[in-house]
């Protein structure tokens, strides 16, 4: 089989990458750099030259394989709507290439996109309205796929997607803490945050490959929700410094762009992805792999 691969050579995209060509696919990975495409083939893939905004790149890369998982996406939290725009215009391209063909078409998307304070389950929709994230509308257009002959599924992943290399979420709250002299919560620091190790991830997106339902979601998620409290004395511990509560209207100024993150209450559970796909989590937990994969390396 011959995977169309977007977000090949990112932090997730290399996991998943090594997840297929292990188990015996041909990987054809979208590249936007002559040392991107060095890097995918140097680990087993097929370079494609191309990014998100060319609409015929992506349509014809999809055509020229027998199905696509895209996980790239543009991680500046100061454009999120240019980036979730630039994602809807993706999974329009793929829907076009793949419509009628029940291939599968796997695409990303994020657990914050779902209503907060409570445990999440697939068949929950993503939060609509004002508060709606960027990402809900490319999430509704991978599902709706469904309908037009594709055996489309999104899996959303966890705030922190953890392993060795790491420059997400939990990175830029230990150089904030760093830099600050303490590790910082918000209010009671009773909100949760999932989590799920890289290799993990990868495995899901090859099982949800194979045979998950069209139209259906799958959690990436092996921690439910871990307590910012916990997380940010775990981060203080590390470093030597104190943890300290912060009020809500102190967030921005401390925490920049990650303050909303660091503010949601986002526990999520995976269990009818493990019961409907057989998917198991065995990966270390985020604790273990920030004490062992080099997350407080200065």
């Amino acid at each position: 089989m011959r995977v169309f691969l977007t977000g090949s050579t990112g932090f997730i995209g290399q996991a998943v990458l090594a997840e297929l060509v292990g188990a015996g696919y041909d990987v054809v990975g979208l590249c936007r750099s002559e040392q991107a495409a060095s890097a995918l083939s140097k680990a087993g893939g097929v370079p494609y030259l191309g990014d998100l905004t060319n609409a015929n790149v992506l349509e014809a890369g999809a055509r020229s394989c027998d199905g696509v998982i895209h996980l790239a996406f543009m991680h500046d939290f100061q454009k999120y709507l240019e980036a979730g725009a630039t994602d809807l215009h993706a999974i329009r391209a793929f829907t076009n290439a793949l419509e009628g063909s029940g291939k599968p078409m796997v695409a990303t998307s994020g657990s914050a996109v779902l209503t907060p304070g409570r445990l999440a389950i697939e068949t929950d929709d993503a939060l609509q309205g004002v508060y709606a994230s960027p990402r809900a509308a490319s999430e509704a257009a991978a599902i709706a796929a469904a309908d037009r002959g594709v055996r489309s599924s999104v899996i959303r992943l966890p705030p922190s997607v953890h392993d060795a290399g790491d420059h997400g979420f939990i990175p830029a709250l230990i150089g904030i803490a760093r830099s600050k002299g303490f590790s910082a919560y918000i209010g009671d620091g009773a909100n949760r945050w999932p989590a799920v190790h890289r290799s993990d991830a990868a495995k899901l997106y090859r099982i949800a490959l194979e045979r998950a339902s069209a139209g259906s979601y799958c959690h990436g998620v092996a921690e439910e929700g871990l307590s910012m409290r916990d997380i940010a004395s775990f981060i203080g511990s590390k470093l030597g410094i104190p943890t300290n509560s912060i009020d809500i209207e102190e967030a921005g100024e401390h925490f920049g762009w990650l303050a909303h993150f660091v503010a949601i209450d986002n526990p999520v559970s995976s269990a009818l992805t493990r019961d409907r796909l057989g998917w198991i989590p065995a990966g270390p937990s985020l604790f273990d792999d920030m004490d062992a994969a080099g997350y407080f390396v200065d």
